[in-house]
């Protein structure tokens, strides 16, 4: 069962051209997408996205064999699904330690 962390991280922002100018003017992150529901910011080493809505904390990417094998799995050991949207597609994960994640494959 092999997998890898992507680059990108995505967060959760009520006002998300206000969060994104902070990391643009803190961080040195260059915008390279906008539309009202999120910003991408990328960076020499990761790609930060922002997405309007109330904060979940950060979502990391991991890219797995098979999202709907690993999803079960995750969840038969303790795993919650905070938001699955197939046709996005994307399905996030909240792991018994706190940690969120969005399946890939």
């Amino acid at each position: 069962m092999a997998n890898t962390f992507g680059t990108d991280i995505l967060i959760q922002a009520p006002d998300p051209a206000k969060a994104a100018s902070f990391y643009v003017d803190h961080l040195g992150f260059e915008t390279t997408g906008e539309d009202p529901e999120m910003i991408s910011l990328h960076g020499a080493h990761i790609n930060l996205f922002i997405e309007r809505g109330p904060a979940l904390g950060p979502v990391l990417e991991v890219t797995v064999d098979s999202v709907e094998a690993a999803r079960l799995r995750l969840i038969k050991n303790g795993c919650v699904v905070i938001k699955d949207e197939p046709d996005f597609p994307r399905c996030y994960v909240k792991d018994p330690y706190g940690l969120i994640y969005n399946l890939t494959s």
